[in-house]
């Protein structure tokens, strides 16, 4: 028994849902959402205040301006995309406290919480799938 307590105590060290990631927000916690699909995903839907670097483009450069001390929250389409666990992992190799959004914009709309539009922070116009 001791062992799956540690398990399940490991997921809730690792992950967040759209519900706890929605209360940190609203507490004006120190999150740095970011929507790791390519910019013409997350210009057509993204949520609120993301910010988006696809995560094959995550280096010290393109984080240089992010705050150390943040939470770092990844997330992608959903759970059919994997895009959010590599952003995750890029994120924790450049020295990131780093938790990854379960069930992605997917599980974000299902929750019934707001999403935003608009042009990407990022402007990679490379990128034409979603998980970029």
């Amino acid at each position: 028994m001791k062992e799956q307590v540690q398990h399940y105590l490991n997921k809730l060290a690792y992950e967040t849902d759209s519900w706890d990631l929605k209360v940190a927000l609203e507490a004006k916690e120190n999150v740095i959402v970011i929507d790791v699909r390519a910019p013409q995903a997350y210009a057509a839907e993204h949520i609120p205040g993301a910010i988006n670097i696809p995560y094959r483009h995550m280096s010290p450069e393109s984080a240089s301006n992010l705050d150390r001390a943040a939470l770092v929250v990844t997330y992608c389409d959903g759970i059919g995309c994997n895009a959010s666990t590599k952003g995750a992992v890029a994120m924790i190799k450049l020295g990131f406290r780093v938790k990854e959004l379960i069930g992605g914009l997917d599980w974000w709309k299902r929750d019934a919480h707001p999403t935003s539009t608009g042009a990407a922070s990022s402007d990679d116009p490379s990128a034409s799938c979603g998980c970029a």
